[in-house]
């Protein structure tokens, strides 16, 4: 019974904020944040009610225009790079020079949203410690959180010594093209730093803040079946084949039979068959005609393709290509895959992220966060640099409903987010780097 005392209040004192093991600066960075907290709220309502949806190319940079003052404060020098040849508005980097030798950090987010100006979802309505508007979350938040947390550091004087850069592009909800150009100011900066940061939204699992060690990737595929077309009396026969439908039908299966493995999806999104079928100049429409007497000469389908690493991607795309070339009588198929957005593979050093994470948790008296299932995250920007640094995603704010009418903030989240977040850079701070 001692020692199952002992053990409580050992619990409960390891549970505690009175125990909490941060230094003054820390200690100050926790107050810092947490007085700013309105501040930080206002900043928000003022991006939010400037629609930048991704072709809203004069939107996006007025949110840049916005922030550059609040990152030159800081003494971090800004850069606005341009886009246009790539068909988006342009990406907006604020940089950091600290001690030299010490751990280099990139921290990502985007200026962007799904809500163009057509959306009818505007404006900012907060009730409480919660607000709604479009991209609040999505990742308007997350740029609070970064530049909260900065200035906390500031403050606390552990920005000094920090070499920082934060990359906020302008199209990470539509990236621009070609890809390579839209993504190589960003590479470049992950090839540069130790630790990536990305501030999409915060990740909650079971009601329980969760750290993101992994995302999976993000792809596309095009799937075309050709056929000879005749009098349907004559469908499966020697001279007629079984028709461009059928060919489709029994890829498509073949696929949901055969493919199937952990953290791995294969949506179809559209298909269409008939005499012809062909699709739409944007890959998002197709358009069709046919008889039910006639058997069908063509059929198109397109889908995604989402894997936890590379590896799986390949291997994955290989046995579709086969699958597709093993083709019924009298059919031809083609299939085109195109890698987008890369996977963020779990690593060792990403689990070491989320351990030193852990521990300032520890020190502020919360729980713990257990790495989210890969296979609930999307895609998102930190995936470009992830084969180069180490990385946690989900540093943003928590929320609700991204990509919706009705986008909602827990605005206390950025608190929390802010704090973990300028703990965790001023420790990193003090460490060598490993390039």
């Amino acid at each position: 019974m001692r020692f199952l005392a002992q053990a409580l209040l050992c619990a409960a004192a390891f549970a505690s904020p009175t125990s909490a093991k941060l230094d003054t600066p820390e200690q100050a960075i926790v107050e810092t944040v947490e007085s700013g907290f309105e501040s930080d709220v206002a900043l928000l309502e003022e991006i939010t009610l400037i629609n930048s949806g991704t072709h809203n190319h004069a939107g996006v940079k007025a949110v840049a225009d916005v922030l550059v003052p609040e990152f030159e404060a800081l003494g971090m020098t800004t850069e606005w790079i341009d886009q246009s040849a790539e068909g988006r508005a342009g990406h907006l980097f604020a940089r950091h020079e600290g001690a030299p030798g010490t751990t280099k950090m990139l921290l990502i987010g985007h200026l962007d949203t799904v809500f163009e100006p057509e959306s009818p979802f505007t404006g900012f309505v907060r009730e409480g410690d919660r607000a709604v508007g479009p991209g609040v979350v999505d990742d308007k938040g997350g740029i609070v959180v970064i530049l909260s947390a900065l200035r906390a550091m500031k403050a606390a004087g552990t920005l000094d010594g920090a070499n920082i850069v934060v990359a906020l592009t302008g199209d990470e909800e539509d990236a621009g093209e070609p890809l390579e150009a839209a993504r190589r100011d960003l590479v470049e900066a992950g090839e540069w730093a130790d630790v990536a940061l990305g501030f999409e939204g915060l990740s909650v699992l079971d009601g329980k803040d969760a750290g993101v060690i992994a995302r999976r990737s993000s792809g596309s595929w095009t799937l075309t079946t050709n056929a000879k077309s005749g009098h349907s009396s004559g469908i499966f026969s020697e001279h007629a084949g079984y028709g461009a439908i059928y060919e489709m039908a029994r890829i498509l299966d073949t696929f949901r039979r055969e493919l199937p493995e952990e953290n791995l999806t294969y949506n179809v999104g559209l298909v269409a068959g008939g005499t012809p079928a062909e699709l739409g100049e944007d890959g998002l429409s197709a358009t069709t005609s046919g008889k039910t007497n006639i058997i069908a000469s063509t059929a198109v389908a397109r889908g995604d393709l989402r894997a936890l690493t590379q590896e799986q991607n390949e291997r994955t795309a290989e046995t579709m290509r086969a699958i597709v070339a093993d083709h019924l009588p009298g059919t031809e198929a083609e299939i085109t895959i195109e890698f987008r957005y890369p996977p963020m593979a779990p690593t060792d050093g990403n689990r070491a992220l989320l351990d030193k994470l852990n521990v300032i948790n520890a020190d502020l008296g919360r729980e713990p966060m257990a790495p989210y299932p890969p296979s609930r995250r999307g895609a998102a920007d930190i995936s470009f640099v992830a084969p180069y640094t180490h990385g946690l995603a989900g540093m943003g704010p928590a929320g609700s409903g991204s990509h919706a009418e009705g986008e909602a903030i827990d605005l206390r989240s950025i608190v929390r987010q802010a704090q973990r977040t300028a703990i965790l850079m001023s420790r990193l701070a003090k460490e060598a780097s490993d390039k």
